[in-house]
């Protein structure tokens, strides 16, 4: 069965979920994240077949989430590094891992300078703290 596209819709949620929506494009951000980068370390790191991680590395490449890069060792592999855009997908996969309680799988948010816990959670605009039932989604305005 053929997957539906939605590179062009409307809603950025549909186009977000058009490049990373299936589960082991988010499994490799979330290893990206965690520093893996080269092919074998994401095969070995999820056990996904060669063909399917392939795929999905092409896939995220293209729509810039991730960036083909010269081996750190000075080898003729390429790594995978995360873009720009593929960093900005941080609050994601930390909200999905919150939501699903992941905190005894052995992942964890810190702070990168003093190395102490952190949890993403909503602002308003004059800082305070918002629960996720003090905020609500807006649809954009119909043309």
């Amino acid at each position: 069965m053929k997957r539906t596209s939605f590179a062009g819709d409307t809603c950025p949620v549909a186009r977000a979920v058009d490049v990373v929506g299936d589960w082991w494009s988010l499994l490799i951000v979330r290893d990206a994240f965690i520093g893996r980068r080269r092919f074998g370390e994401f095969e070995k790191g999820l056990g996904v077949a060669k063909n399917i991680l392939t795929d999905r590395l092409r896939k995220l490449v293209a729509a810039g989430v991730l960036e083909t890069i010269p081996a750190a060792d000075g080898s003729a592999y390429k790594e995978y590094a995360l873009t720009n855009r593929g960093r900005g997908l941080l609050p994601v996969v930390v909200a999905l891992g919150q939501w699903a309680a992941c905190e005894d799988s052995g992942f964890a948010l810190v702070d990168a300078k003093k190395g102490k816990p952190a949890r993403l959670e909503f602002r308003s605009e004059d800082g305070r703290k918002l629960d996720p039932n003090d905020v609500r989604l807006v649809p954009p305005a119909a043309d």
